[in-house]
C-alpha cells in the first residue's frame, strides 16, 4: 500500500493513502473546526492528478476528535471535485453525524428535482392545467356557498361575529381610504378633462369637457377606480390577514371553539365593503368631476358656474345609480378575491405574500370582467 506524506497542522491532519489501485483514502484526524488551522482541498486535487486511474475517493476518521460546519465545508469541496472528475464519492468512513448533516447540505427539494428532470409534455400540461382548472372552480364554487349560508346565518340574526370588528374594519375600508381615493380620482378626473379638451378644443365645443367628465366619472371611472383602489389596498389586508391566522392556526383554533370562520372572519369584512365602496365611489365621482374643473376653468377659460351648470345638465340621478351598483358589485368581489386567497393560504410566511398578491390580481381580474358584463347589459336594457 502507497502513501504519501501526510500534512500536520496545528489543530487537524489529513492523510492521503492508496489502498488500491483506483482508490484514494483521505485519513482524517485532530480538531476540524472553524478556529483551527485545516488542510485545503488542494492536497487531494494534487493526489489525484498525481495517480491516474482513479475513480474512488473513501476516508477514514476513526481519530477524528472534535468537528463542526469547517469539515462539512471542507467535504462539499471535495465532493464538487469528484463530480468534476467523475470520481466516486464514498461516505461510509465518515461519522454518523458527518453523513446526516451532508446528506441534509447536498439534499435537492423535491419540486426542484421534478423541475429539473422531468419534462412534461404539452397534452400532459393541458391536462394538468384543466384538472388544476377544475379544481380551482370546485372551490370557489365551495366558498361560495359557505358564504351564502354564513350570510344566511347573518339575515336570521344568528351569525356569531363581533361588532366590533366590523366596526374597526369599516374604518380601516372606509375613513382610511379617502386619502388614496381622492389623490386618483382627482387625477384621473384633471387626466380625462385635459385628454378631452385637446380633441374638443379643434372644434370650438370646450364646453362639453364637462359632458365628458361628469358622465366617465358617474358611470364608470369611479366605481372602477374605487375598486381597483380597493383590491390593491384592502383586498391585500385581507388576504395578509386571514393568510397570517391560517399560519398561526389560529382559524383551527376558531373551529376547535365551535366558531365557523366564514361567519366570524369573512362575513365583517364582506359588510364592511358593501357598505364602504358605494360611498366611497360617490366621493370619488365628486373628487373626479372636481379635477375636470380645474382643467376646464384654468386652461379652457371656462367659468366656474358655467361648468358647473353644463355638468347638471349632463349628469342625471340614473347615471349615478349605474355607477353604484357597478360599485357594490365590486366591493363584493373584492371582498371575496382577498377572503377566499386567505383562507387557502398555505402554512410558510411566503405563503401569505403570495396570498396578498393573488388577492390583488384575482380582484382586479373579477373587476375587469364584470365591469364588461355590466357594461353589455346596461346598453341592452338602454340605460
Amino acid at each position: 500500500m502507497d502513501a504519501t506524506p501526510s500534512v500536520t497542522h496545528p489543530h487537524g491532519t489529513l492523510d492521503v493513502t492508496r489502498p488500491t489501485a483506483n482508490t484514494l483514502c483521505v485519513r482524517l484526524s485532530g480538531q476540524w473546526t472553524i478556529q483551527a488551522a485545516l488542510p485545503s482541498t488542494t492536497e487531494v486535487q494534487a493526489q489525484c492528478e498525481a495517480v491516474p486511474g482513479v475513480r474512488r475517493l473513501s476516508f477514514e476518521a476513526s481519530d477524528l476528535a472534535a468537528w463542526d460546519s469547517a469539515l462539512l465545508t471542507f467535504l462539499l469541496k471535495l465532493k464538487e471535485l469528484c463530480d468534476q472528475r467523475q470520481i466516486e464519492f464514498d461516505q461510509e468512513g465518515l461519522p454518523h453525524g458527518v453523513q446526516r448533516l451532508f446528506a441534509l447540505a447536498t439534499a435537492v427539494s423535491e419540486h426542484e428535482a421534478q423541475h429539473e428532470t422531468t419534462r412534461v409534455s404539452f397534452l400532459a400540461w393541458l391536462g394538468q392545467s384543466g384538472l388544476d382548472m377544475a379544481e380551482a372552480t370546485r372551490t370557489l364554487l365551495t366558498f361560495l356557498g359557505q358564504v351564502a349560508l354564513a350570510f344566511g346565518q347573518f339575515i336570521r340574526g344568528r351569525a356569531r361575529l363581533r361588532t366590533v370588528d366590523l366596526r374597526l374594519i369599516v374604518q380601516a375600508s372606509g375613513a382610511q381610504a379617502l386619502p388614496i381615493v381622492s389623490l386618483i380620482s382627482f387625477l384621473v378626473g384633471l387626466i380625462l378633462a385635459f385628454m378631452g379638451a385637446n380633441q374638443l378644443r379643434q372644434f370650438g365645443a370646450q364646453i362639453y369637457v364637462a359632458n365628458l367628465v361628469g358622465l366617465s366619472m358617474a358611470r364608470e371611472m369611479g366605481a372602477m377606480m374605487t375598486g381597483i383602489i380597493m383590491a390593491g389596498r384592502t383586498g391585500a389586508a385581507f388576504a395578509a390577514q386571514l393568510g397570517t391566522m391560517e399560519v398561526n392556526q389560529e382559524t383551527d383554533a376558531l373551529i376547535t371553539m365551535g366558531l365557523n370562520p366564514v361567519e366570524f372572519l369573512v362575513v365583517p369584512r364582506m359588510l364592511a365593503l358593501m357598505l364602504m365602496v358605494p360611498l366611497l365611489c360617490i366621493y370619488a365621482d365628486l373628487v373626479g368631476i372636481l379635477g375636470g374643473a380645474v382643467v376646464g376653468v384654468s386652461m379652457l377659460h371656462l367659468g366656474i358656474e358655467q361648468y358647473y351648470q353644463q355638468t347638471l345638465s349632463a349628469l342625471h340621478l340614473l347615471d349615478f345609480v349605474v355607477g353604484l351598483i357597478k360599485s357594490s358589485v365590486f366591493g363584493i368581489l373584492v371582498a371575496l378575491a382577498g377572503c377566499l386567497r386567505g383562507m387557502q393560504c398555505g402554512r410558510s410566511a411566503s405563503a401569505v405574500g403570495a396570498a396578498a398578491t393573488s388577492a390583488v390580481v384575482t380582484g382586479i381580474v373579477w373587476i375587469i370582467v364584470f365591469d364588461a358584463v355590466l357594461t353589455v347589459m346596461y346598453d341592452i336594457l338602454g340605460i
